[in-house]
């Protein structure tokens, strides 16, 4: 009995040495990257780093910088090579709040919670004024808001403007679940079983420009414009969230002088000013915003490598976004992808792997204006499939993760249905970590993420799927995203599954199929 253990010891070493392949994975290295994962993890240390030291981490601003160059050094410090930031044209000046007082003094007193709209100005000192409540028409053309704006011109001089109704929000009795269901899961990646794909969008009937509908954010900038015009003195935004729960973003003309100072208060708050407006009382409010303008920050990104060996000039990336907004500390948007990719990337180097494959970490800046920093770096390095640059055909996948704190529970891949049965082979290993499947897409358009720049080039992009945990319900963009709402335990699982797959890509003899010319689904436009 015991030289039959032996046997099998030495069986399960030598299969271990061996490159791995589609349908065999390396189990020896899959222990210990668990092993390492879990006696050694760096995860906590990491998000602390990120969200109590350098959070937030605004696009352009002096702690996003600061953010760019600790994850630089600490890649270094692990060893990797080729560590650097890259510089990409925002085009814009960066803005951070330095502080800001909102108070109601009159008919009741009252300290509010608030953030500040990022790229608006200051005001000009202690402001102290009466409110008036503007509500635009929802969907208005470009007509019927000038005709509505033209007929409140006397109203807003010298006022802080509520601009919206207030947003009713139900109480919800069936929350959102936190643990994504297996059988659903099992459903929705069920390769026998695949989801149709997403049908191409359809051009719309031109429509008489009269009658077309403003985007939001047509319908934002004319607001805006309208009250700087017409002398308003501070803008007040609904959160639209409940229990406290504060959401903020830009003015997206990133120019402060196109805005008036802008604050987002909470859901309460505003339907109590609204309320009481409707009574016919009159209400005043105290504001004092400081915010800060810096010219010459650069936006960037960051790169480190893990040298390939026989197969050194091909490429496997993972990423995540180093950015965040404002209104918390950016802990699940995205601290924790920025810590899992990292962690990864150490537990490899830690382990003493050799890739065939050169292994590239990317962090992205500029994901929460646009995708900028991705988009860039794929313009620059790749190009796209119809145009392609000379690294175009030396990248086999880009792993992107960017959905909050939970557990990897599957993952998408751009490409044809053989590129998802290889990743399920690799990733079929952490069944027991609540892994369930991969389903392949052919959408070639930009989305909520960065890997959606990868797969409109036409590049094999992978993105994976967490459960949502409180994600979209609470800590997305909003003040309560901060270090207590990351779990541990989920982001060790994270981190053992992205090392698995970046180490399985990099090691394999073949790599991850891509559709052929002749069937390459064209990007949407």
């Amino acid at each position: 009995m015991g030289k039959r253990i032996a046997i099998i010891l030495v069986l399960n070493l030598w299969l271990g040495l061996l490159p791995a392949s589609n349908d065999n994975p390396d189990t020896a290295m899959n222990w210990r990257i668990r092993q390492e994962a879990t006696e050694n993890s760096q995860i906590m240390r990491l998000i602390h780093q990120l969200t109590d030291v350098l959070g937030p981490r605004l696009t352009g601003s002096p702690t996003f910088k600061a953010a760019c160059e600790w994850a630089v050094g600490q890649l270094k410090l692990w060893g990797l090579q080729n560590a650097h930031t890259e510089p990409w044209d925002f085009g814009h000046y960066g803005w951070t709040n330095d502080s800001y007082s909102v108070r109601v003094v009159s008919p009741y007193r009252d300290l509010l919670d608030a953030r500040v709209v990022a790229w608006t100005p200051s005001t000009k000192g202690l402001v102290q004024a009466e409110i008036v409540l503007i509500t635009p028409p929802e969907r208005p053309t470009a007509q019927g808001l000038e005709t509505y704006l033209s007929g409140i011109k006397d109203k807003v001089a010298g006022k802080i403007v509520l601009a919206g109704a207030h947003q009713e929000l139900p109480v919800a009795f069936n929350p959102p679940v936190k643990r994504r269901d297996d059988s659903e899961l099992r459903s929705q990646y069920d390769p026998e079983n695949p989801r149709p794909p997403r049908p191409q969008k359809v051009p719309e009937a031109e429509a008489n420009a009269a009658d077309k509908p403003l985007d939001p954010r047509e319908v934002i900038e004319k607001i805006d414009a309208f009250l700087v015009a017409n002398g308003a003195l501070a803008k007040v935004s609904d959160s639209g969230r409940e229990h406290g729960q504060i959401g903020v973003f830009a003015n997206r003309t990133y120019n402060a002088a196109r805005a008036v100072p802008g604050i987002v208060i909470r859901n309460e708050d505003y339907g109590r000013m609204c309320r009481l407006l409707a009574d016919g009382s009159k209400i005043e409010m105290e504001i004092e915003i400081l915010n800060m303008i810096h010219e010459g920050q650069s936006a960037l990104n960051v790169v480190a490598e893990i040298p390939g060996t026989d197969r050194n000039a091909e490429v496997v990336m993972l990423g995540a976004h180093i950015d965040s907004w404002h209104a918390g500390a950016g802990a699940t948007d995205n601290a924790t992808g920025v810590a899992v990719m990292m962690e990864a990337t150490r537990i490899l180097q830690k382990l003493g792997v050799k890739p065939r494959r050169t292994v590239r970490i990317a962090l992205w800046g500029g994901e929460e204006q646009g995708l900028l920093g991705s988009k860039a770096y794929v313009r620059d390095h790749f190009g796209t499939f119809e145009e392609q640059k000379q690294e175009y055909g030396s990248l086999t996948a880009y792993v992107n993760l960017d959905s909050g704190t939970g557990r990897i529970r599957g993952a998408s891949v751009f490409g044809p249905p053989e590129s998802a049965a290889v990743l399920r082979a690799i990733l079929r290993s952490f069944a027991d970590l609540g892994v369930v499947g991969v389903s392949a897409t052919q959408n070639r358009t930009y989305g909520g993420t960065d890997s959606t720049c990868f797969s409109w080039a036409g590049l094999p992009a992978i993105n994976l799927s967490q459960d949502p945990i409180e994600y979209q319900t609470h800590t997305w963009h909003t003040n309560l995203d901060t270090y207590e709402r990351v779990l541990e335990g989920d982001l060790k699982q994270c981190a053992v599954v992205v090392a698995s797959l970046v180490y399985h890509l990099a090691m394999s003899e073949e790599g991850l199929p891509r559709f052929p010319a002749t069937s390459m689904p064209p990007p949407e436009k």
